[in-house]
C-alpha cells in the first residue's frame, strides 16, 4: 500500500511540476500588458497617449502581442505539458499533443454544430465570457479552459510514452513514431469529444456555483486558500491550489490573472472600491508574504545567528531575500530553514494566510502573486491615482506583519534553539548554505566547467549515479527526479554542499531545490545521463562555446 501511495505521489508531483512550465512566461507578458495599458492612459502619461498619436499606436501594437499567452492559454498548456511529462522526445510529444488537441476541438465544434440543443448548448451564441463557448485556434468550441487542455495533453503524453517506440513492419514504416501517436489520438478523441459535449455543460454549471460560493466565502476563504498554497510548497503540490484560481475558472472565467488584465483599464479610471469591483482579487494576495514576510524571516535568522557568523549568513540571506522580495521566488529562502525547523515553515504558512486575510478584510485586492517588480507594474503604478488609500493600507498592514514575522520567528528560533543558518556549532553545516564549496565525494577535477555543470555532476552522483535515474523534470526552482532505489540517494548535506538550497525526499520522488537556474541545470543533468564516460570533456567544450 505504501508503494502504491509513493507511486501516486511521484506522478502527482511530476504532473504539478509540468504544469509550471508555461506559467514561467506569464510574469513577463503580464508586465508588458500592464505597461501597455499604463502607457495608453492619458491620465497617467498625458496627451501623448491620445488615440491617433504614434505613441498610442506603438503601445496598442505591443499590447496585442503581450496578450498572446493569455488569449491562447489552453493551447499553451496543451503544448507545454509534454515538455515536463513526456519520457523522451519532448519536442515531438508537444507537436503530437498540439495536433490531437486541435482535432479534439474540431470534433466538438462539429458535434455542437449538428447537435448543440441535444447537449443543452446554444452554439449560435458568440464565444464570450459566460457563454460556455470559447475560440481555440480560431475554432468555436466548448470553453473547457486550461483544465480541459491539461486533460487532453495528459492523454496525448500517455499515448506518446506507450506508442512512440512501437516497431511496425517495414511496409507500415511511414506510420511509426509520431504518426502512430497521432493516429491513435485521432480516433480516441472522437468518443472523448462526445463525452465532453455530454457532460461539460453540467460541469460548467457546477463551476459557476463554486464561483458564487467562493465569492461569499470572504475572509475565511482567502485565509484557507493562502494557507494551503503555502503549506504545500514542500510537497510541490501547491501548483494544484493556485493554478485553478489564477489561471483557471475557480472564481472567475478565464482565471484571476486574465480577468484582472482585461479590466485593468477600467479599474485604473474608476474611484469605486477595488474590492467592490474585483472581490475575486482576494485569492491573488498570496504574494504578500513574499514582499513583507520574507524580510521579517531573514532579519530574524540574521539576529539569532552567532555574531562571528553574521557576516557569512548575511551573504546567504541577502540574495535569497532579494529573490523573494523582487521576483516572488521564495524557495531559496524558505528552504534555508525548512529542514532544520519544519515548525517555522508551518508558522510561516499561518502568518502568510493571516496577512492575506487581514489585507482582504481592509479592502486590498489585485494581482499580488509575484514579487515587488511585478506587483508594482501590475497594480501600484497603474491604479495608484484612484486607489492610493488601498495601497497605503496594504503597506501599513504589510510592515506590521514584517514586525510580527520577525518577533515570532526570533522567539521560536531562540526558544527551541533551532539550528538555523549561523547557529550551529558544526562549521561544515554552516557551509551547506554557501556557494564557497562545490566539491562532492567522487567529483573532482572539474576545472573548466561552469557552476551549472559542476552542480549537475554533483547532484547526479548524490542521487546514486546515472543508472539510478528513472525520470527527470523540473518546475520553477526544483529539479524533480524519480530514482530506482532511493536508498542510494545521499542526505541533504551532500546536495547543499554542492550548491542546492535543500532537498525533498519522498520515497523515490526526489526534489532538489536549485533556484532559478534549474531549467539550464536540468539540460546539463540530462546530458550527463546520455553522455559517454568522457562526457565531462564535452561539457567543457559546450561551456567554452558560450
Amino acid at each position: 500500500m505504501s508503494k502504491s501511495k509513493e507511486l501516486i505521489m511521484q506522478k502527482v508531483q511530476r504532473f504539478g511540476g509540468a504544469m509550471f512550465t508555461p506559467v514561467l512566461l506569464f510574469s513577463f507578458f503580464g508586465i508588458m500588458v500592464a505597461l501597455s495599458i499604463l502607457c495608453k492612459n492619458p491620465d497617467i502619461v498625458g496627451g501623448i497617449a491620445a488615440k491617433g498619436t504614434l505613441w498610442y499606436d506603438f503601445w496598442f501594437i505591443v499590447e496585442k502581442g503581450a496578450w498572446t499567452v493569455f488569449n491562447q492559454m489552453p493551447l499553451l498548456f496543451a503544448i507545454a505539458l509534454p515538455i515536463g511529462l513526456a519520457q523522451k522526445n519532448h519536442a515531438r510529444a508537444s507537436m503530437e499533443t498540439f495536433v490531437i488537441y486541435i482535432v479534439f476541438n474540431y470534433y466538438i465544434s462539429a458535434m455542437l454544430t449538428l447537435w448543440g440543443p441535444l447537449f443543452g448548448v446554444d452554439y449560435t451564441r458568440e464565444a464570450a465570457s459566460g457563454s460556455g463557448l470559447a475560440m481555440i485556434a480560431n475554432i468555436k468550441t466548448l470553453d473547457i479552459g486550461m483544465l480541459g487542455a491539461i486533460f487532453i495533453a495528459a492523454i496525448s503524453v500517455y499515448l506518446h510514452n506507450k506508442l512512440f517506440d512501437v516497431n511496425l513492419p517495414d511496409f507500415l514504416g511511414v506510420f511509426k513514431g509520431s504518426s502512430l501517436v497521432v493516429i491513435a489520438g485521432f480516433f480516441i478523441m472522437l468518443p472523448i469529444a462526445y463525452i465532453f459535449c455530454l457532460f461539460w455543460p453540467h460541469v460548467q454549471m457546477g463551476i459557476a456555483s463554486l464561483q458564487e460560493f467562493l465569492k461569499v466565502s470572504g475572509v475565511f476563504g482567502v485565509w484557507l486558500y493562502t494557507f494551503l498554497e503555502r503549506i504545500l510548497i514542500p510537497t510541490g503540490l501547491h501548483h494544484f491550489i493556485y493554478t485553478p484560481f489564477i489561471f483557471g475558472p475557480a472564481v472567475v472565467d478565464g482565471g484571476i490573472k486574465q480577468y484582472f488584465f482585461q479590466h485593468l483599464n477600467s479599474f485604473a479610471t474608476s474611484a469605486h472600491s477595488l474590492k467592490e469591483m474585483f472581490p475575486q482579487g482576494g485569492f491573488a494576495l498570496h504574494g504578500s508574504s513574499k514582499m513583507f514576510g520574507s524580510v521579517g524571516i531573514a532579519l530574524a535568522m540574521y539576529a539569532t545567528a552567532k555574531p562571528a557568523k553574521r557576516k557569512a549568513i548575511a551573504g546567504l540571506l541577502i540574495p535569497a531575500t532579494l529573490t523573494a522580495l523582487l521576483c516572488g521566488i521564495t524557495e531559496p529562502l524558505e528552504f534555508t530553514f525548512l529542514f532544520v525547523a519544519p515548525l517555522l515553515f508551518a508558522v510561516h504558512a499561518l502568518l502568510a494566510a493571516t496577512l492575506a486575510a487581514v489585507s482582504y478584510a481592509f479592502g486590498v485586492v489585485g494581482d499580488f502573486g509575484g514579487g515587488l517588480i511585478e506587483n508594482a507594474v501590475l497594480n501600484w503604478i497603474p491604479l495608484f491615482k484612484y486607489h492610493a488609500s488601498t495601497y497605503i493600507t496594504q503597506f501599513v498592514i504589510g510592515f506590521i506583519f514584517t514586525g510580527i514575522y520577525f518577533v515570532v520567528f526570533r522567539f521560536l528560533i531562540v526558544h527551541f534553539d533551532f539550528k538555523t543558518p549561523g547557529r550551529s556549532d558544526d562549521e561544515t553545516t554552516d557551509r551547506l548554505y554557501t556557494r564557497a564549496d562545490y566539491k562532492l565525494k567522487g567529483i573532482s577535477d572539474n576545472a573548466g566547467l561552469d557552476e551549472r555543470d559542476r552542480k549537475a555532476a554533483a547532484f547526479l552522483a548524490a542521487l546514486g549515479g546515472k543508472d539510478n535515474i528513472e525520470e527527470v523534470t523540473n518546475c520553477a526552482t526544483r529539479l524533480r527526479v524519480t530514482v530506482k532505489n532511493d536508498k542510494l540517494v545521499q542526505d541533504v548535506k551532500a546536495f547543499t554542499t554542492a550548491g542546492a538550497h535543500g532537498l525533498v525526499h519522498n520515497g523515490k520522488a526526489i526534489q532538489v531545490i536549485v533556484g532559478l537556474s534549474v531549467s539550464q541545470l536540468r539540460e546539463r543533468f540530462e546530458a550527463l545521463l546520455t553522455a559517454e564516460p568522457d562526457g565531462r570533456k564535452e561539457a567543457m567544450q559546450r561551456n567554452q562555446q558560450f
